[in-house]
């Protein structure tokens, strides 16, 4: 019953991340529901079956983030966002070592990765559905069309690890349509450059045969004429608008890198805590836009380290580079090769999308830590009992 339960949420967990939007509608804290009852099952897991998740040194780098937060907000605790910052940053860590642990003994890793395309594929629909109702750019159940962007690129490189044999690889590619016309009607360009680094990654490791991406840029080709012919007047304003903000947003990212430049050369240690880019922006900007009342430096890693200091950063680097290395051993080992070279190309397109997006408080980019690592154990137990018979 509890692996059921595990299964049910963790899969729960990671469809419903693209969803928020949707669920913050019905109530503010609903998107925390299924994220809270994972956690909690997990520990009533752990307790019955009396043992700890196997160390790996993705627990030490969440351990020492955890220390590094929690002494930056310490010293920044009569700043007005700090502790509101910090509990952002709380339930990332902790679920980050809940999917690991689960994905690695009691939710098999294709399903989890099933369930985030599914949660991407309705999100991608209702960013479509959001431009024939009207909007100029896509973003269904996200405010921000380039948040929209990054759960898709994020997602599509993810149908690599899924069956495809018969009926399904019909479905895979209408799958990847629907994601990749979703993702090109938000209009995000850092959205595209990370989707072409992606595909790449794909093709150079061989997980993904270059005539799928001829097919599939065929089908969302023909969808996007489609859609063109019936929508002129409403894709023309789309494009002029995008054009007419263009040079506008490429000003205001150089405006808010420098001014994170400046923080974390103002305390490189500690950072300015949590919360504290939104805080200390307009004094750090100069020329910054006085009337954004939640400005981010569109830099995840630049806001990071304008935060938490240079030690936050290299930890959230060295997560990531543990997530490339678990996911490459799993790799060469052989027994879960789609799945690991599906992760790494999704962690790419994260690390891409992230280099003009300050995403650190959405899923992806955790949950794909998790499951690299995850990957890494299952592979391991594979060749161990392999090795015995």
């Amino acid at each position: 019953m509890l692996t059921l339960l595990l299964r049910v949420l963790a899969c729960g967990t990671v469809a419903l991340a693209p969803l928020e939007g949707y669920l913050l509608q019905v109530h503010g804290q609903s998107a925390k529901v299924v994220p809270a009852l994972l956690i909690g099952v997990w520990l009533v897991s752990l307790v019955r079956e009396r043992r700890l998740p196997a160390p790996h040194p993705l627990h030490l780098l969440v351990a020492l983030l955890a220390v590094v937060l929690l002494a930056t907000s310490a010293v920044h605790v009569a700043e007005p966002f700090t502790l509101e910052y910090l509990v952002r940053w709380v339930p990332f860590l902790v679920i980050t070592v809940v999917l690991a642990d689960v994905a690695a003994r009691a939710v098999p890793v294709r399903l989890l990765l099933a369930g985030a395309v599914a949660g991407a594929v309705v999100a991608a629909a209702g960013g479509l559905c959001s431009v024939v109702s009207g909007s100029l750019r896509a973003t269904g159940p996200l405010e921000d069309p380039n948040d929209l962007a990054f759960f898709l690129v994020a997602a599509l490189p993810l149908l690599v690890a899924l069956p495809a044999r018969g009926r399904s690889r019909v479905v895979l590619l209408v799958l990847g349509a629907v994601l990749v016309a979703g993702a090109a009607a938000t209009f995000s360009r850092g959205g595209g450059i990370a989707l072409g680094c992606a595909l790449v990654w794909l093709i150079a490791r061989r997980g993904l045969p270059v005539r799928a991406v001829v097919v599939t840029a065929a089908v969302t080709g023909v969808a996007a004429l489609v859609f063109a012919s019936t929508a002129q007047a409403e894709l023309a304003r789309a494009f002029q608008e995008k054009s007419h903000i263009a040079g506008t947003n490429a000003d205001t990212r150089m405006l808010r890198w420098q001014a994170a430049s400046r923080m974390l050369a103002d305390d490189p240690l500690l950072g300015v805590g949590p919360g504290g880019f939104r805080q200390e922006y307009a004094a750090a900007g100069h020329n910054a836009e006085i009337d954004e009342q939640t400005p981010v430096a569109h830099n995840l890693f630049l806001e990071v380290a304008a935060e938490l200091g240079i030690p936050g950063f290299l930890l959230l680097i060295g997560l990531v580079a543990v997530g490339f290395v678990a996911s490459e051993r799993a790799w060469r080992r052989g027994d879960l090769r789609r799945e690991a070279v599906a992760v790494q190309a999704a962690l790419i397109a994260v690390l891409v999308a992230s280099i003009f997006l300050s995403e650190q408080y959405y899923l992806p980019l955790w949950s794909l830590v998790a499951i690299a690592v995850a990957l890494e154990q299952r592979s391991l137990k594979e060749n161990r009992c392999a090795s015995s018979t």
